[in-house]
């Protein structure tokens, strides 16, 4: 077994050369997101908006692809975070944190595949709220993961 594991936690030269690829570019002090956002959620379309409700496309890019060829457990993983959090947005409202999640892998996602993600609003108590985030093939409609999200926030100073 732990012959196994080094061996696939070895970098190969097709893994050190994608990373040697990649360009990243250099933002400047009038851009308001960071490379982690650039490189992230940069290519998702928000087709419908509401409070507690939000439904996006996302088209898989070489970037967030694992070694199979795969989306990467991670991207997915960050997709349920930044878009779960997106259903609770509102003018005013004060910035949620992510406090647990849970997610089934359900499926896979490939390179070029349109993916439907959509996320609302379970429900909440107070500065607690939890959303479900649903990543789905556009094109099959074969669920990909399934989130649930709980996020919580400072509530505003009446000061």
């Amino acid at each position: 077994m732990e012959k196994k594991t080094r061996e696939y936690l070895q970098v190969t030269q097709q893994d050190s050369d994608r990373v040697n690829r990649l360009i990243i570019p250099t933002l400047g002090p009038e851009t308001s997101c960071s490379f982690y956002e650039e490189f992230s959620i940069r290519g998702i379309q928000a087709d419908l908006f509401q409070s507690g409700f939000i439904s996006c496309s996302f088209i898989v890019p070489p970037r967030l692809i694992d070694r199979d060829g795969n989306l990467a457990v991670g991207a997915i993983a960050n997709l349920v975070d930044k878009i779960g959090s997106c259903a609770l947005y509102g003018k005013d409202v004060p910035i949620h944190v992510s406090v647990d999640m849970s997610i089934s892998y359900l499926s896979t996602a490939k390179l070029n595949d349109e993916l439907e993600i959509t996320a609302k609003l379970l429900g909440g108590k107070g500065s607690y709220k939890g959303t479900l985030v649903v990543l789905k093939n556009k094109l099959t409609r074969e669920i990909i993961a399934e989130g649930r999200h709980s996020l919580f926030s400072l509530s505003t100073s009446r000061i």
